[in-house]
């Protein structure tokens, strides 16, 4: 018996694309629920766009893709929440995470694997098509701010990413943050485009 070989397809979340996230990151729709917004908006931003963190989501896929969605043989698997950093507003104000250089580079703020769908090469197919969606859109490369775990991390929700996942992706490291990751460093690593 051979396993057929999975047919990955990555694509940016649009409008018509909203639920298929939503199915990755919050598959039972709770209001409180993060919407991979943490990161994105400041409290006072996310309650401007909507009632709910879901409509705030929503609202700022209206203007523009807030990230890829990865589909496995047509069922949505992965989120990488990906965009230029200068349209997320808390990393543009970030003290901690603060640009290495002027390069207008994009920036990997999360990933997740839907649950019932990790350890089966996901990560790896939603990174490549993550970087090819910035390719397409002019981006000259692309950041990441791990962490590095010293042993095994707990990856039951969203996270950063490890520096083992974003080298295995062709990230190179090319500095340190100041923030730190339940007491781990954070990293930049950059792929050039």
């Amino acid at each position: 018996m051979t396993t057929a070989t999975p047919v990955w397809e990555t694509h940016p979340v649009t409008p018509d694309r909203f639920d298929d996230m939503g199915d990755v990151i919050n598959p039972n729709r709770r209001e409180n629920h993060c919407w991979c917004l943490s990161h994105r908006c400041t409290a006072g931003e996310i309650a401007e766009l909507g009632e709910t963190r879901e409509d705030a989501m929503r609202a700022l896929t209206e203007r523009e893709p807030q990230g890829v969605v990865t589909y496995r043989d047509g069922v949505p698997v992965g989120w990488c929440s990906i965009g230029p950093r200068s349209h997320i507003s808390r990393l543009t104000t970030s003290k901690l995470i603060r640009p290495l250089d002027d390069l207008d580079v994009w920036s990997i703020i999360c990933v997740v694997v839907r649950s019932g769908h990790r350890r089966q090469g996901v990560t790896a197919a939603m990174l490549e098509g993550a970087v090819a969606y910035a390719a397409s859109q002019g981006a000259p490369a692309v950041e990441a701010y791990p962490v590095d775990p010293e042993g095994r991390m707990d990856l039951t929700m969203a996270f950063v990413g490890t520096r083992s996942m974003f080298e295995r992706a062709g990230f190179e490291v090319v500095g340190t943050t100041d923030a730190v990751a339940s007491r781990m460093p954070r990293l930049i690593m950059r792929r050039l485009l």
